[in-house]
């Protein structure tokens, strides 16, 4: 079993900074684990106490379920990938992937076979009598890989390995990093500011904020059901649009409008949020251009859609697809309450009309609304909506 169990951690530095504040986390055994946020928020130091580089000041960090609170960190069978390769540029990639296995005493044939595995693994067989200077920056990561790939470690840990790539290469590792991953089975965790790479490398994802986890989950829970605003505006590109709104009775009031609470959404609910105010969330997808429904459909009697106008001051081009920033006034206008004017985006069609400097009919699906309380920020959604 390779577990790894954060028990109640804390990491209290002696100026009485708290980098973790009592975190509960267990990394499955063979599970790919994420432990985004931004920075500052603790993920890089969690990584860092598993890997035995950080004490820990409270709490209890148990590996295959044995504490490892005072163990240093050679013997606790960790191989760690760093964002900045730190290979050695006098040895080959041949002698970086199988150093450590050298200074393990490790004999010849046995590092020759398990260098030579891991090369074939990460592509690595033409380059390795090469040195690391002659090597790509997704090369020279490829080789860092497959030191610790070579090593069969309990568990990788993996600090922004790819932070350093351009944007292709970063592109092309995430899936080089993900095949290698399911093809070893073996325990990961890792850190990355990146909420794409999140999301598309992850079992589950830690979002982590001021030290703690704000939720544990998914990567569609965690864009379908946030737990509160910092996660919807976290995760997604772009994230989640969030704005002022108001439940009176059987209604909704939004900046875009009016609108009955679905059954569905009502459901959902708690019933002390039965009425008032509160933070609705739409992410860019349930907005798109009028011009592209038929008039007719555009806002039927009980469809959920809500049609507005708005100002568009930018459109971006994705090719597939268009992002079109606009700004909506506060929705004091419906007897609701006063906020400052409000910058969202919608996803459209990219055959879409929409174009900067001009206004634009746009339609919102109010199926994926999610409501979030005014003052905490934290969801009114429940987990399993209640039965009618």
């Amino acid at each position: 079993m390779s577990t790894i169990r954060f028990e109640r951690v804390t990491k209290r530095y002696p100026d009485g900074t708290e980098a973790v504040k009592g975190i509960d986390l267990e990394v499955q055994d063979g599970e790919f684990m994420i432990l985004v946020g931004p920075s500052g928020c603790g993920k890089t130091t969690a990584l860092r106490m598993i890997a035995g580089l950080e004490d820990i000041t409270e709490g209890e960090l148990k590996i295959g379920g044995k504490v490892v609170n005072d163990l240093p960190p050679k013997r606790r069978d960790i191989a760690m990938v760093f964002q900045s390769y730190a290979l050695y540029p006098h040895m080959s990639v041949r002698k970086n992937m199988g150093f450590a296995l050298k200074l393990a005493r490790v004999k010849k044939q046995e590092i020759d076979r398990r260098v030579t595995e891991a090369a074939e693994i990460l592509d690595l067989m033409p380059h390795l009598d090469r040195r690391p200077a002659n090597l790509s920056g997704g090369q020279r990561q490829r080789v860092a890989m497959g030191r610790a790939i070579v090593r069969d470690p309990q568990a990788f840990l993996m600090d922004e390995p790819l932070s350093n790539l351009d944007a292709k290469l970063r592109v092309q590792m995430r899936a080089e990093i993900a095949r290698t991953q399911r093809r070893l089975g073996t325990t990961t965790v890792f850190v990355t500011h990146d909420q794409t790479e999140a999301m598309t490398l992850g079992d589950r994802v830690a979002i982590m904020c001021d030290g703690v986890i704000r939720q544990l989950d998914t990567p569609r829970a965690l864009y379908d059901e946030p737990a509160d605003t910092f996660v919807a505006g976290f995760i997604g590109s772009p994230p989640m649009n969030l704005v002022p709104a108001l439940i009176e009775d059987s209604e909704i009031v939004l900046p875009f409008g009016r609108a009955p609470l679905s059954d569905a959404l009502r459901s959902q609910l708690a019933p002390e949020t039965a009425r008032g105010a509160v933070i609705a969330g739409l992410r860019p997808e349930a907005f798109e251009d009028a011009a592209l429904f038929p008039p007719a459909s555009r806002t039927e009697n009980g469809s959920g859609r809500l049609s507005f106008t708005a100002p568009i001051d930018l459109v971006e081009s994705m090719g597939h697809e268009l992002f079109a920033h606009f700004e909506l006034g506060p929705i004091a206008q419906a007897g609701a309450i006063g906020a400052p004017a409000q910058r969202l985006v919608a996803r459209v069609d990219v055959t879409s009309s929409v174009a900067a400097g001009a206004p634009a009919e746009l339609i919102v699906s109010l199926a994926g609304l999610r409501l979030f309380d005014a003052e905490t920020g934290i969801s009114l959604m429940r987990a399993e909506p209640v039965a009618a």
